[in-house]
């Protein structure tokens, strides 16, 4: 099966590039120069970093000195935890608490467990059934010992569910106490609003190949107030936070993608939305006993999280990849042996409620003929999985 006969809903992992952001790469492939080099064609490779910066601080309501350039999201989040921590356990070394989510990206999480080998203390705070975080267990957390807190870290929406997260009431918290918020915003940007400035967040996360952009390259906007300490060392560009040549194709993709996404996101939310509300319904509808997670909360417009009691969401995902329909589970894999997802057993599923899970991301290639497809597609793989399930049970399992 060719690939434009495949039908694509893994958006959320990641999205095809945008014809003007392809564009805006390629055509600068073929030129030369070190953006950090003081001759003629660094000098212009250096106008077109600045340029793409200011591209991004308008599109994100920041300043262009806010915008450091990294590899991509994992890498700014590992900057925004480690080197945000740091700064402040440096300066005062009671601040040794870092307060985060149960349903954090891995990007969070594990830099979060590597610093607390080296001392940190994280308390990952509760969600609730819709995997929304519990604002009353981060006041209680924070009241605790709000001198000792050195971070709080609360994703803008969860990558798995779709949830939107109470970043107004996070911030308005924190800033009781003077405790810096950093964000995940990697699903959010370009599908629902997001400004800077007026979030009160103190750093923000983004990647250009979930808006669109190229691969290996994103940003953490963070306030110039705030101290950073480095997690790579070197060349000290990007303001001596971050080192490294940085990649000035990919910036100017980048920057475009996110731009264009950002103007185009009201009109695109509403399209997306009805698409993956018709998905949904059409779905429970021609499915028994399909279950929406996060069905109470404000979601992305673009997710569709279900869950397909006594099936594996393994055995669904392959079914509906011969079929050609392409998503992905709710459920990580370490070394090969499927895990039940950190997110939803955070929520209150159980182990079987969580390993029955797939997710549906939409995102701007998505048609009203992908959710044909998959609507025409689910009824047979869901039959034939719980049949499956079924016939290991009566065995007793493998």
């Amino acid at each position: 099966m060719t690939d434009s006969a495949r039908v694509y809903l893994d958006h959320a992992a990641t999205t095809p590039m945008l014809p003007a952001a392809v564009s805006a790469l390629t055509a600068q492939l073929v030129r030369v120069g070190n953006p950090s080099s003081l001759h003629a064609s660094g000098r212009d490779a250096r106008r077109l970093v600045e340029e793409s910066r200011e591209r991004l601080a308008a599109a994100l309501n920041c300043r262009p000195g806010e915008v450091v350039f990294t590899s991509g999201g994992t890498e700014a989040d590992n900057l925004a935890i480690k080197g945000i921590h740091w700064a402040r356990s440096d300066a005062d070394p009671r601040r040794r608490r870092i307060l985060s989510t149960s349903v954090e990206h891995h990007a969070v999480l594990d830099p979060l467990h590597w610093l607390t080998e080296r001392g940190a203390e994280v308390e990952l705070l509760p969600v609730d059934s819709s995997c929304r975080l519990d604002v009353a267990a981060l006041r209680s957390a924070v009241e605790r010992d709000p001198e000792s807190v050195s971070l709080i870290s609360v994703m803008w929406a969860n990558n798995e569910v779709g949830t939107l997260q109470p970043i107004d009431e996070v911030v308005a918290l924190a800033a009781e106490y003077g405790i810096p918020v950093h964000t995940d915003a990697v699903q959010a940007i370009g599908a629902v609003p997001v400004d800077f400035a007026t979030s009160g967040v103190d750093a923000l996360t983004l990647t250009g190949h979930k808006v669109g952009g190229p691969f290996g390259v994103g940003a953490l906007v963070v306030r110039r107030e705030l101290s950073v300490t480095p997690v790579l060392h070197g060349g000290g560009q990007e303001r001596d936070v971050r080192s490294g040549t940085i990649d000035t194709p990919a910036i100017v993709g980048f920057a475009v993608a996110v731009e264009e996404s950002v103007k185009t996101q009201a009109d695109y939310a509403a399209r997306i939305a009805a698409l993956r509300d018709d998905l949904v319904q059409r779905v429970v509808a021609a499915v028994p006993n399909v279950e929406v997670s996060g069905r109470d909360a404000e979601l992305l417009p673009g997710h569709a999280h279900l869950r397909f009691p006594g099936c594996e969401g393994d055995s669904l995902l392959m079914l509906l990849d011969a079929r050609g329909v392409e998503c992905s589970t709710g459920s990580a894999c370490n070394a090969g042996v499927p895990q039940a997802s950190h997110v939803l057993l955070a929520m209150g599923c159980t182990e079987a409620d969580a390993r029955s899970s797939l997710r549906f991301s939409l995102g701007h290639t998505t048609t009203a003929a992908d959710v044909d497809a998959l609507v025409e597609a689910i009824v047979p793989v869901v039959e034939r999985a719980r049949a499956a399930s079924e016939a290991r049970g009566a065995m007793g399992g493998w």
